[in-house]
Parts: C-alpha cells; sequence; structure tokens
C-alpha cells in the first residue's frame, strides 16, 4: 500500500461504488474517500466496505462524506458523478447536466487538491474532459480523461470471443472520442504480437470495430436502467494504478494534443505513458489514411460537443 496517497472517488453511483472498492481492495492509497451530494449513500458504502476489508484483507479506510473538505489534499481524483444515458440517448444529450456537475466538482478539487492528478469519467467524456481542464486551470498533464481503456477491454473482448481465444492474450488500441465516431485499431490490435489483420478477414474486423464503437449502448439498452460499471470502473483504476505506482503503463485515454496526430488544442482518445506525473509521454503511431481521415471526423465531433459547451455558457 502507498501509505502516503489519498484517493477521491465523486459520485457514488454504480461506477463509484465499485471504483472505490476496487481502489481499496488494490489497496492503491493508504484513504479512499467516496463524495456524493445524496445524504447517507458514500457513508453505506463505506462503511459496507471498511467491513469488507476484515474479510478481504485491505487495509485501505473508506471514507463516505458529503462535505468536499474530507477531500482536501488528494493525489488522484477520479470523476465518475454525473447522470448516466438511457435508451436512446446519446453521450452529447448529457452536455449541459453534467457540464454543470463537473464545474461544481472543479471548484473544489482547485481549491482543496492542487496538486492532483484528475481522471474524468463523466459523460460525454472527451468535451468534460476539456471542461474539467479549463474550469482547473491545471497542466493539461495532470487532466485526463478515461475512455480508451474502457473501449480497448470491449474490442479485446469482442476480438477474443470471435477467435476463440483467452482475453488475456489480447492487446487493443483505440484513439479517438468515447462515442460512436470513435477508432478502433486492427493494425495496432494483435493476439501475442499476431495482428487481428492476419487472423480475420476486414469484413468481420469492421464489425466488431462496429460493435465496439456502440458497446456502451448495447449495455444501456440491455440494462434498461443505467449504463455500463464495471468495466468503465477498472480501466479507471487501471489509469490510477499506473499513476500512483508509477508503473508507467501505455495506455489509450483523452489526452490534450498539441500537434500529436497534426491536432492541435483538442482532448482526444490517444497512447500515453502514466506515471506518477500524469501524462509523461503522448506516443504518435503510424496511422494509415483511412485511420487518419476517421480521427479527424472524431475530433470533429468533439470539438462541436465543446462549441455546445460554450453556447451554453461552461466554457
Amino acid at each position: 500500500m502507498n501509505s502516503a496517497s489519498k484517493i477521491t472517488v465523486v459520485g457514488a453511483g454504480h461506477v463509484g461504488m465499485i471504483t472505490a472498492q476496487k481502489c481499496a481492495e488494490k489497496e492503491l492509497a493508504r484513504e479512499v474517500v467516496l463524495i456524493d451530494v445524496l445524504e447517507g449513500r458514500p457513508q453505506g458504502i463505506a462503511l459496507d466496505l471498511n467491513q469488507a476489508a476484515a474479510v478481504e484483507g485491505y487495509g485501505t479506510r473508506v471514507v463516505g462524506t458529503n462535505d468536499p473538505a474530507a477531500t482536501a489534499d488528494s493525489d488522484v481524483v477520479i470523476v465518475t458523478a454525473g447522470k448516466p444515458r438511457a435508451p436512446g440517448m446519446s453521450r452529447s444529450d448529457l452536455l449541459a447536466v453534467n457540464g454543470k456537475i463537473v464545474e461544481a466538482v472543479a471548484r473544489y478539487v482547485r481549491e482543496r487538491s492542487p496538486d492532483a492528478i484528475v481522471i474524468v469519467v463523466t459523460n460525454p467524456l472527451d468535451p468534460m474532459t476539456a471542461l474539467m481542464r479549463a474550469k482547473l486551470a491545471f497542466p493539461a498533464r495532470r487532466v485526463i480523461g478515461m475512455a480508451g481503456v474502457l473501449d480497448a477491454s470491449r474490442f479485446s473482448w469482442f476480438l477474443a470471443e470471435k477467435l476463440g481465444v483467452s482475453v488475456v492474450d489480447v492487446d487493443a488500441m483505440v484513439l479517438g472520442a468515447h462515442g460512436d465516431s470513435m477508432v478502433p485499431l486492427p493494425r495496432a490490435s494483435g493476439v501475442n504480437g499476431v495482428s487481428v489483420t492476419e487472423l480475420l478477414d476486414k469484413a468481420t474486423i469492421t464489425a466488431i470495430g462496429e460493435r465496439t464503437k456502440n458497446g456502451g449502448a448495447e449495455i444501456v439498452n440491455l440494462l434498461k436502467t443505467g449504463s455500463a460499471f464495471f468495466a468503465p470502473a477498472s480501466a479507471s483504476v487501471a489509469m490510477a494504478k499506473s499513476i500512483l505506482r508509477d508503473e508507467k503503463r501505455l495506455l489509450p485515454c483523452t489526452c490534450l494534443l498539441n500537434g500529436e496526430f497534426g491536432i492541435e488544442g483538442v482532448y482526444v482518445g490517444v497512447p500515453a505513458v502514466l506515471g506518477r506525473n500524469g501524462v509523461e509521454k503522448i506516443h504518435e503511431i503510424p496511422l494509415d489514411t483511412e485511420a487518419r481521415i476517421a480521427l479527424q471526423k472524431t475530433v470533429g465531433a468533439i470539438q462541436k460537443d465543446v462549441e455546445a459547451l460554450r453556447q451554453l455558457g461552461l466554457m
């Protein structure tokens, strides 16, 4: 356990609850603070998790609270708070309501944890990450969006399922927005070093890519009253773990680009090395013409949402 670290998880819904659980079980910090506006919910979850520690054998203490003061001096803040999608909704439909939540969270993070690294999970992910950074005025390397890890995990599972192989042997890469315009990269995805382009025909790969793009909506439509929570929580914790333990893992996540991939001043999903300083390096991998065109399209979708935030007076 990192006895000097503190993690705050904002939002005690399904994603936040499971994120707090995984952070505690992996002992990523001495203390995990779970904060929510709903009185009693974070406190009840925290008490339950602390009692589970006696069985699971972890030493991390979970604190449930409604008071932003309890989040002070956090090393990592994972923001999961926000309204989830309902069937038929796009992530962009959540701009106004979740933008106001991000704005409120940024206010107390800026005041109470000025050195924190912030991981944004709230949808629509890419514009919410841009909004968080604008409100925090932190260096861009310390404000990161969780998207690519989740999208790549979905791509990995669908590939493994089709190929009949263990998912642990599949490495997948996804660029771009966390939405319908994301860009799965078959050439950068494979099974134990063998590219999926050598294992599957183009039509099958395209179909799997399309299912990946709609992976979140597929779960929303099945659940009827909510969206995915296990995989988003796992993805968030993988990022926090790489940061807090300085693992320097290369993970696809939403970062501010300054010329990489020919893109300037936009938060978009790319491969990045995460360590104790946040985003330590963005890797610009070669793209074919089709992927470059798709990436420009996804950047356009993100910029449209960011402009909508400006029209709403949030940026």
